[in-house]
């Protein structure tokens, strides 16, 4: 994997070593102490990446099991609430107005993101307020608990948190910060969009052109960062993300998807009863999706752009909150700005 991490300029890598070196004096038996898949993870970061047998285990006793992470990823609210009760989470007045004061805040950088990335600044800032209410809930777990019970003690993902825990032990070692420190979510991400370890060191930007990158506490790195990660995963500039649908009495459920890759045509979901309320040369291909709102089922096509969303959360009502978030800050700022 590209490395785009840049260790902060003047560090000295010898005094880090030394000050690990003395912690591991004083180490004690924890939750992974003698687990068995910790020891291999230990094994493989000392003969792949160079790291220090003895300051992993430090760290890994250092490291504590939690059930309440278990119970957490256990019932997602993507998973636990239907559409009407997920978007009174996050589509908020007070989000809503949190998320312009972000705006004014980071106009100027904002502005830049869009420009050199072409993400809009509304969603860049709604990805950021519905992950931390824009920097103010960034996570109370340390990393190193959270990803730890998921690699070691979650088998239904313990590859992909095995994973993840390799690359936070990475990220810590090449931002010169002690992993039992840092904090982040009940799932291991972290800073102001909620990356997890493999997506900071792989999209992660210095957008302020200091030499390193930090999106635990700066926001112009983490709006860089947000919008970085959108480009890459495809998002197309001045392109729709959604559009409210009409049915038929006799529509075809069956083209209701769970996928969250769009794969329609136009023609196709039309001769399926469904159309579109707005947009009347939609890109293509796209889905049609069914969500249980205040008044009933709601019907939404989603669009290539709906889908980036999804890369960031693998969740339909996720990527709805976020869209309509940034609808709504977009047009709070212009009547606060008029």
């Amino acid at each position: 994997m590209i490395n785009f991490v840049t260790l902060k300029r003047g560090f000295n890598l010898a005094v880090f070593s030394t000050a690990l070196s003395a912690a591991a004096t004083v180490a004690y038996a924890g939750d992974y102490s003698n687990n068995p898949e910790k020891q291999k993870l230990v094994d493989e970061l000392v003969s792949e990446y160079g790291f220090n047998k003895e300051q992993l285990n430090v760290w890994f006793d250092d490291a504590v099991r939690k059930d309440s992470i278990l119970k957490a990823i256990a019932r997602p609210a993507e998973k636990s609430k239907p559409w009407k009760e997920y978007r009174n989470i996050f589509v908020t007045e007070s989000r809503i107005s949190l998320g312009v004061d972000f705006w004014i805040a980071n106009q100027e950088t904002l502005a830049r993101a869009e420009q050199t990335f072409g993400v809009p600044a509304e969603m860049i800032v709604a990805i950021i307020g519905v992950e931390t209410r824009y920097g103010n809930n960034t996570g109370g777990y340390r990393v190193i608990d959270a990803l730890s019970t998921l690699a070691f003690d979650y088998p239904p993902r313990s590859e992909f948190f095995r994973k993840e825990l390799k690359e936070f032990l990475l990220l810590a070692r090449e931002q010169s910060k002690s992993p039992v420190d840092l904090t982040g979510s009940y799932a291991g991400a972290m800073g102001y969009g909620q990356f997890m370890p493999s997506s900071y060191r792989a999209y992660a930007k210095d957008f302020d052109d200091d030499a390193f990158i930090d999106i635990w506490n700066n926001p112009v790195d983490a709006i860089g960062s947000v919008a970085n990660y959108f480009k890459v995963h495809g998002w197309q500039a001045n392109q729709p993300v959604t559009d409210r649908v009409r049915v038929d009495d006799n529509f075809d459920a069956t083209l209701l998807s769970d996928d969250l890759k769009p794969s329609r045509s136009l023609e196709e979901i039309t001769q399926a009863g469904f159309s579109l309320t707005s947009i009347q040369a939609p890109p293509t291909p796209l889905r049609v999706f069914e969500l249980e709102g205040e008044k009933g089922s709601e019907f939404w096509a989603g669009f290539h752009n709906f889908y980036v969303i999804t890369r960031y959360n693998r969740s339909t009502m996720y990527a709805m909150a976020v869209y309509q978030l940034a609808e709504e800050i977009k047009k709070a700022k212009a009547e606060k700005t008029f």
